[in-house]
């Protein structure tokens, strides 16, 4: 039966870094029957995602465009569909979908991104973590962009996140040697002890750099970089002769309205020959078959896992998307409504 209204989190104003409270307010709308095209979906699970953060700022350089002020925040979601104007959606199918941080959802299959799936699988996070975005952003962008090879020394930056925790597995399980970069000792130790890397570096420390050649001294032949910024200035001079770079985030500028500087030390582009590539997930969500298939049977060696923190409630959705921004998370952070 579908209700009368849902409580949303409304993007009021432009958040000025962390101060999402400031931003974004919790608001009971009205829900009416879904228009021509549209379906209403009872969301599960919300998924916490850093990226979303730029779409939060007016800048229209993205690769989405911001989100409208005024209206509820966007965000990948599980859940569940309760009514329905569009043929290929029938309530009681279970989708994973961009809607909104909101008890329901209202969506738009033909102009946006909505796919059924499989409940009868043993973790159904699954959808949201290692068989969605986020373990394909990880596979593609190791396998496909970073071309990790066997015996390659691979660093990963936000390596206790969603995407840097995958992507360190995936370069493990091609044989290559992995260090995690990180923003705490006791992730430091994360890593070390339950994935078993390499080595680990700490954002923190004065000299990144020089830390990451102690550990790296025959360069670094893959980085997947989550993060951009200064972070990619101490990596780059520390690059494999034609090392390549995989851009998948850049979360040190996502609270800026302006692009982040270009890196300082660029020249070791060409003093290195590096190849440093940007992509972007919907971009290759046609190939979830093929990379599920993949990832699963890497889980079912027990060679690949998706780490969760869960916060229960509506009401909590800012405290659990702040964790992504304050060094809090490990692996991926839901927000479980059900």
């Amino acid at each position: 039966m579908m209700p009368a209204s849902r409580r949303a989190w409304v993007l009021e104003r432009h958040p000025e870094g962390t101060d999402f409270a400031g931003a974004l307010s919790l608001h009971t709308l009205p829900l009416a029957p879904p228009a021509p095209g549209e379906v209403i979906l009872r969301n599960h699970w919300l998924s916490m995602d850093a990226g979303t953060r730029l779409w939060m700022t007016a800048r229209e350089d993205g690769y989405s465009p911001p989100a409208p002020l005024g209206q509820p925040m966007t965000g990948l979601t599980l859940a569940t569909v309760i009514a329905s104007a569009h043929p290929a959606y029938q309530p009681g199918n279970t989708v994973r979908a961009f809607g909104q941080w909101a008890d329901h959802s209202v969506v738009m299959p033909d102009v946006g991104y909505i796919v059924p799936v499989d409940m009868a699988i043993a973790d159904p996070r699954e959808h949201l973590g290692l068989f969605g975005a986020t373990g394909w952003t990880a596979y593609h962008g190791i396998t496909a962009v970073a071309e990790v090879q066997a015996g390659q020394t691979v660093v990963v930056s936000a390596a206790a996140g969603a995407t840097g925790v995958l992507a360190v597995q995936i370069a493990q399980r091609l044989g290559a040697r992995v260090i995690g970069i990180v923003g705490s000792a006791d992730k430091e130790a994360w890593l070390r002890s339950e994935f078993g890397v390499a080595g680990t570096v700490s954002h923190r420390d004065p000299d990144v750099a020089a830390r990451l050649r102690e550990q790296c001294p025959e360069g670094i032949h893959a980085y997947f970089d989550n993060v951009g910024g200064p972070l990619l200035d101490a990596v780059l001079p520390n690059m494999a002769l034609h090392g390549r770079v995989a851009v998948c985030g850049l979360v040190a500028g996502y609270d800026r309205d302006t692009p982040l500087p270009g890196p300082a030390s660029f020249d070791q582009v060409l003093m290195k020959r590096l190849r440093i590539e940007g992509f972007f997930s919907p971009e290759f969500f046609g190939e979830a078959p093929r990379i599920n298939a993949v990832l699963a049977g890497w889980a079912a060696e027990g060679r690949l896992r998706m780490p969760f923190e869960v916060v229960d409630g509506l009401e909590s959705t800012l405290a659990a998307y702040s964790r992504l921004f304050t060094g809090k998370n490990r692996g991926k952070v839901l927000v479980r409504l059900d």
